[in-house]
């Protein structure tokens, strides 16, 4: 089959690459559309040590699989967990330490024309929602996990460190859940999208030395991210971190016991949340899209994604 392949050290287009068996359990979906993320992004720089098929941002229809779902279009958690350990029994599957995480490690992804998933990993596409929003189903969730983590009361001060696609989620989460949000980032473009959201905008270097929030999320996919969070957190504040990134930190973690801060990792989330969110359009995402590629130009679409000013760029087998 057609896929987009990293070995390590380059990313190829194939016409051959073996179609995934389909274990016990799980469906074949035929890949409709998949976004490029900053994780896939940094995956080509070594993040996870991972070769194969990238990618997780997918919606497909199941093509192979149980007759209730033949035909539907679904999402995919991306953690696909063992269902046995003590994790998994304690609903923490995806901390599972045997998972598979679709196109992050040890499982091929969704720069293919068909990936396999456990059932139990599907959600189905309500029907308002089109593909293109149905995309960000996998990042949207995990915006909507630092509502599952974090108490969020209606008027709290948070501050959203990065404009790219990640932190445009969040903040729109963040709003839209009765939070006073400001985005900070580098690019003007970038925060204007925002801006027609709702969302409060700063560019980086405008933001005032004394200014600090009750909440900081970090989404700058940046190792100097953290540094800057955690510079902008008041005392007795929480910080989410978001950022993956394959860079190595440096820096003192003693302000954060001085000023007593709340540190939160924070990964996926809820599917149901973001679906529902989309499906209702309380959190609009059509303006994030800035391309689309046929896989077969999946090395001119990543090329595209690392420009300047680019949010989302899809991919379409």
């Amino acid at each position: 089959m057609r896929a987009l392949v990293w070995d390590g050290a380059a990313l190829r287009y194939t016409q051959d690459h073996p179609r995934p068996e389909l274990p016990a359990g799980w469906a074949r979906l035929r890949v409709r559309c998949a976004g490029i993320c900053s994780t896939d992004e940094q995956i080509l720089q070594g993040y996870m040590g991972f070769e194969g098929v990238p990618g997780h941002e997918v919606v497909g229809e199941v093509c192979e699989g149980p007759p209730e779902w033949l035909g539907k279009r679904a999402v995919v958690e991306i953690n696909f967990a063992c269902g046995s350990c003590p994790a998994c029994a304690r609903g923490l599957g995806r901390h599972c330490p045997a998972r598979s995480v679709l196109g992050i490690l040890d499982q091929d992804g969704a720069f293919a024309e068909e990936l396999v998933a456990p059932l139990a990993n599907l959600h189905e596409v309500p029907a308002g929602v089109d593909d293109e929003q149905a995309v960000f189903s996998e990042p949207l969730a995990a915006a909507f996990e630092i509502l599952e983590q974090v108490h969020v009361p209606p008027g709290s001060r948070a501050l959203v460190l990065g404009d790219g696609k990640l932190g445009q989620l969040c903040a729109r989460v963040l709003h839209h859940a009765g939070a006073e949000t400001l985005l900070v980032g580098k690019h003007r473009a970038k925060l204007d999208r925002a801006a027609t959201a709702g969302v409060g905008t700063c560019l980086l270097g405008a933001l005032s030395p004394e200014q600090s929030w009750d909440l900081v999320v970090e989404a700058t996919g940046s190792r100097d991210g953290l540094e800057l969070a955690m510079a902008r957190v008041r005392p007795r504040g929480t910080l989410v971190l978001k950022s993956t990134v394959a860079a190595a930190h440096e820096l003192s973690l003693a302000p954060l016991v001085i000023h007593e801060v709340t540190v939160v990792g924070s990964r996926c989330g809820p599917f149901p949340a973001a679906l529902a969110a989309l499906a209702a359009d309380r959190i609009s995402v059509r303006e994030l899209i800035d391309d689309r590629f046929p896989l077969s130009e999946g090395e001119a679409a990543f090329a595209r994604a690392r420009e300047r000013g680019v949010l989302k760029v899809l991919l379409t087998p």
